[in-house]
């Protein structure tokens, strides 16, 4: 592979990056609201108000740690941003929590790796935060494996 076509990799890379980092931004306020509704029957202003606001703090927290995430090299990057948005469970959590929502009945495996998760909210892929991150992800992540292994590749 040329430098050239290399670079191109790069920045078609770059470029699903930020659509990505830009899509999780977009959907975990909505997230937030939805997985709330998920496990409250009814929802009172007040709950909704909390989990509004809520969403908003994520957004900023965990949409700013993806972003901060993808914009770096790859070869700099130790985690994905799957696992950073697993951390936005805590969002919902924290408000069905104060609301008095009871935690969910969960299988040995959701208990042993994801144990703060009791109301069973993890999300399995991007898509499970919003649809429209599916693509997206699917996107980065095969030209992530591409530019890997173009860079690393072993001559010979």
């Amino acid at each position: 592979m040329s430098d050239q076509e290399l670079a191109a990799a790069e920045q078609q890379l770059a470029n699903s990056a930020r659509r990505l980092a830009e899509g999780v931004a977009q959907a975990l306020p909505g997230w937030v609201v939805a997985a709330v509704q998920s496990r409250l029957p009814r929802i009172d202003p007040q709950t909704r108000e909390a989990a509004e606001a809520a969403g908003l703090a994520a957004a900023a927290e965990i949409g700013g740690q993806v972003a901060q995430l993808l914009a770096a090299d790859i070869d700099d990057q130790r985690e994905n941003p799957l696992a950073l948005l697993r951390r936005a469970v805590r969002y919902p959590t924290e408000v069905l929590s104060a609301a008095g929502a009871p935690p969910i009945e969960r299988d040995d495996f959701a208990i042993e790796r994801f144990p703060d998760d009791v109301y069973d909210l993890i999300p399995a892929s991007f898509a499970d935060i919003h649809p429209d991150l599916q693509t997206p992800g699917l996107e980065w992540g095969a030209a992530k494996a591409f530019v890997h292994r173009r860079r690393h590749r072993q001559s010979g």
